[in-house]
């Protein structure tokens, strides 16, 4: 009998993510999926660009549920994903992460007794003042299936007793994501947007940095800063530009930096491998960074890629000020960790997903 899998996706990594399991459902006999994208970014720049260059298939059911506070949004998505799950009666939902999409997928299949997989399980920053470790701790104990991506989160959730045949150590499949895009841009790095000279490439998206004016104004000055000894590439998270826009200070600063618009995944490749270094909030690129052998300065308090910082390849700076944020990122210009571990798995962790929900080898597929 035919089995079926709901992918629930919402954000740019996601997008990703599910790719990769997507291909490697694709070689399966007797498995379907289904995808919905709940619209939780519906900026074209940060969603359809990435279904068309990772060849994901076209979404079956789009929310366009858009932005909004957390309880709205997520309201929103449990209420239309509830219609799905009822409408295909998917064998698995599969949910990613740690979005408002990962929260509202499994609380949506949790409740109408679905098995929920969750793909990138036990993750934990520690700080549950974050909205990502309030989803991602939730998601954890609502599923079925929790596939984690390191040893360290696979022990994460055993301290939370969670353990058993339940858990299972897949590896990242932002890795398996890597090594494809590697393969598919390699001789064309960072030519599109950047001058040919050495640059940094910077990201800042999330929402505690871009609520807090100060933290804002500190990342800000630190990249302008910088910006007068290298060019600072920074594609713009819409909701980053339109705060920017709102605040001639941070005009002032942003006026310093080479912005350009939200760019595609293949795109995002090319600059993070031709970079001399990566500063950013975002968990997804942080780890991109160490793909590519490039140093990464992460502007947060704390980060849940603890063995980056542990490896030496991820140094962590709180925004304070923009003099400490420059200082960091100057100081690990040039810096390496250490080599030849693996903590990500073998660049097979999709097909693992796919032999932990179905038990079907296709890492030779």
């Amino acid at each position: 009998m035919e089995k079926k899998v709901l992918t629930i996706v919402g954000a740019r990594p996601q997008f990703i993510k599910a790719a990769v399991v997507s291909r490697a459902i694709a070689r399966v006999p007797g498995v379907t999926e289904s995808m919905v994208h709940t619209g939780q970014h519906y900026d074209q720049g940060m969603s359809d660009i990435f279904f068309q260059e990772l060849k994901i298939p076209a979404p079956a059911h789009n929310l366009a549920v858009g932005s909004g506070s957390h309880g709205a949004q997520t309201g929103r998505m449990l209420e239309g994903i509830e219609k799905v799950i009822q409408e295909e009666r998917p064998d698995w939902v599969l949910v990613y992460g740690d979005t408002n999409s990962t929260l509202a997928g499994a609380l949506a299949a949790s409740k109408l007794h679905i098995p929920v997989a969750h793909v990138e399980a036990g993750l934990r920053s520690f700080n549950k003042a974050m909205p990502e470790e309030q989803n991602r701790i939730v998601a954890d104990h609502l599923s079925d299936l929790l596939l984690t991506p390191t040893s360290s989160a696979t022990e994460n959730l055993a301290r939370e007793g969670i353990k058993g045949e339940k858990v299972r150590f897949v590896g990242d499949v932002m890795y398996d994501a890597t090594l494809f895009a590697k393969e598919a841009v390699q001789t064309e790095i960072g030519k599109s947007v950047t001058s040919g000279k050495s640059y940094i490439l910077a990201t800042i998206h999330r929402a505690e940095n871009t609520d807090d004016p100060a933290r804002l104004a500190a990342i800000f000055g630190g990249l302008s800063e910088v910006a007068q000894d290298m060019e600072v590439v920074l594609p713009l998270h819409p909701r980053t530009r339109s705060l920017i826009a709102k605040d001639s200070h941070l005009s002032a600063f942003a006026d310093q930096l080479t912005v350009v618009e939200p760019v595609g995944y293949f795109e995002m490749a090319r600059l993070e491998a031709g970079a001399e270094l990566i500063a950013t909030d975002s968990g997804g690129v942080q780890k991109e960074a160490y793909f590519h052998g490039k140093p990464c300065v992460t502007l947060r308090d704390e980060t849940e890629w603890v063995e980056l910082v542990s490896m030496g390849w991820n140094r962590l700076q709180s925004p304070t000020s923009g003099a400490a944020v420059a200082r960091a990122i100057r100081a690990a210009i040039g810096q390496s960790g250490q080599s030849g571990a693996t903590p990500y798995g073998d660049g097979h962790a999709g097909e693992k997903v796919i032999a932990a929900m179905f038990g079907k080898d296709v890492t030779s597929g």
